[in-house]
């Protein structure tokens, strides 16, 4: 492609309001396999959609993560979460990627951490679509289902590490998300009832029993949701600890199982 070629898609882009005019740019041209497709795919992200979508990926994690229309596309602040799982974890671990959307945070792990037992799964069907080919490139598995429910039995009492990318946006606040994410992704990945902590309450609430000794739950959450996801964690009878990136702008949770 020209330079001319270059320019005239970079003032598109802008014009659609894209921030990051260039750099998309770039990936667009080096995804387009010809002039017709790159205007498409243009368009396509000029209208609004997310350039993830466009291109079909997304990078997370050191990995080119496999993300279809309509399926949440993994924040780069979640990889601090995947770097706090991989610290506490090591080969042969087994792993469990709960509300597992593209299943990037699993695939993430099992390529930190090398050999490990990695199952995923996800109440959407698009997502467990798009998850079982990047978690099965890892050696994983996924299932479909509501939280839990999805889990094979044989999984109880066993996993090392739970992580839980629960949706965490008080309902009446998604409206105020970009419209990228509220117009283009699953609003089950995104409403997490009236305070935002509806799916991870159910989600700590039965962590204990699925976890092994030692075993741990992490999930992220918003700066002004910790005291409450605390007090969930504590209430399942897991011991709390509270981590951020300042950096990433992220907050993780991790919640241990101790005992026999």
């Amino acid at each position: 492609m020209t330079l001319s070629v270059h320019s005239a898609v970079v003032e598109r882009l802008r014009a659609a309001g894209c921030v990051f005019a260039e750099d998309e740019a770039d990936l667009l041209l080096a995804a387009a396999a010809g002039p017709d497709e790159l205007d498409a795919m243009v368009a396509r992200r000029a209208s609004g959609l997310p350039l993830e979508h466009v291109v079909g990926w997304a990078e997370f994690g050191g990995l080119r993560v496999t993300v279809d229309p309509g399926v949440f596309v993994p924040r780069r602040r979640t990889e601090f979460l995947v770097r706090e799982a991989a610290s506490l974890a090591g080969p042969g671990a087994v792993v469990v990627d709960l509300c597992c959307g593209s299943g990037a945070l699993g695939a993430a792990l099992a390529a930190s951490l090398g050999r490990v037992e990695l199952h995923a799964a996800d109440v959407d069907p698009a997502a467990v679509a798009c998850a079982r080919r990047n978690v099965g490139a890892a050696g994983g598995r996924v299932h479909e289902g509501d939280l839990y429910a999805a889990l094979p039995e044989t999984l109880l009492g066993r996993v090392d590490v739970l992580l839980a990318n629960v949706p965490y946006v008080p309902s009446d606040e998604v409206a105020l998300l970009p419209a990228e994410a509220r117009e283009h992704e699953a609003r089950v990945a995104l409403d997490g009832g009236s305070d935002g902590l509806d799916v991870l309450r159910r989600v700590t609430a039965d962590a204990p029993r699925w976890l092994a000794p030692g075993g741990r739950l992490l999930f992220e959450t918003s700066e002004r949701q910790v005291p409450a996801a605390v007090a969930a964690v504590t209430a399942a009878g897991l011991v709390p600890r509270v981590v951020t990136d300042e950096e990433l702008y992220a907050t993780v949770v991790v919640g241990a199982r101790t005992g026999a």
